[in-house]
């Protein structure tokens, strides 16, 4: 699953893969925004934890599951 997250005032996007369902990172992300624990906490697929400020949130984007294609597609 790919997430991407906007953080405000910053010119790129902070980008992963992630092993959590499409509705575990929306109850997520949701929570954070909910209880203002202050920050979001999601792992990717390596094991890398990502802590974002949640007043710094522009957007979070989760990705299809879709397999990439390589190649021509006709």
């Amino acid at each position: 699953m790919e997430i991407r997250i906007g953080i405000a005032q910053s010119p790129r996007e902070l980008s992963f893969e992630s092993s959590q369902s499409p509705e575990e990172i929306e109850q997520t992300v949701s929570e954070a925004l909910a209880t203002g624990t202050g920050h979001l906490s999601l792992k990717d697929t390596k094991g890398k934890l990502y802590l974002v400020p949640v007043v710094g949130l522009s957007y979070v984007e989760i990705g299809s599951e879709e397999n990439r294609r390589i190649g021509f597609v006709g």
